[in-house]
């Protein structure tokens, strides 16, 4: 007997999907959500400078003042961002994956502009990541066309994540109070 079960992993509680090195593998369960991304210092109910990101839509102004300055004291550059919902093969979970490298996206979209390949909804994507700082870099391919599991299907679809509130500084995750009916309320007070 061993002191952890076989196969013991960490559970994985965040909702954001970041690329470790070597490969990660994911499935895509949404389209895509486009437009630019830059971070603003802000300070926080307890006096602290924080910074989150602003994601604009791509026909929305970006205000120069909001950007942050980098060290040579010009306005920082909003990237560029794709964010969809995937399933994270590795932590076997559920989340978003925002995309702001150009290197990946185009990898992506060359699978998605090629008639034999198309949405990337139908198969596993492996984006593999080495490198560090300045000198990481992305290799994008893909596994065989193949089903998803219903289950993963079936989660993803109960979840209702909005990705819209990325847009508005909001969780995506966070059910909209309104949507919810007396069946949901009857499901959660079973619960407790």
């Amino acid at each position: 007997m061993t002191f952890l079960p076989n196969g013991y992993k960490e559970p994985v509680t965040d909702n954001y999907m970041k690329f470790q090195d070597g490969k990660n593998v994911f499935r895509v369960l949404s389209t895509a959500i486009v437009g630019m991304e830059y971070w603003k210092t802000e300070i926080n109910e307890n006096g602290e400078e924080v910074r989150k990101p602003i994601r604009k839509r791509m026909n929305e102004n970006i205000p120069v003042e909001d950007l942050g300055l980098d060290k040579w004291g010009n306005p920082e550059r909003p990237k560029h961002f794709w964010a969809f919902v995937v399933y994270n093969r590795q932590d076997e979970k559920i989340q978003i994956l925002e995309v702001t490298q150009s290197k990946i996206r185009k990898g992506i979209k060359n699978f998605v502009e090629d008639e034999d390949w198309g949405d990337p909804k139908e198969y596993d994507l492996v984006v593999t990541r080495s490198g560090e700082k300045l000198e990481t870099d992305y290799v994008v391919s893909n596994k065989p066309k193949s089903k998803i599991d219903s289950a993963i299907v079936k989660e993803y679809e109960d979840m209702k994540i909005n990705l819209e509130a990325l847009y508005d500084g909001e969780d995506p995750f966070k059910q909209n109070e309104e949507e919810w009916t007396d069946k949901d309320t009857d499901e959660v007070a079973k619960e407790v």
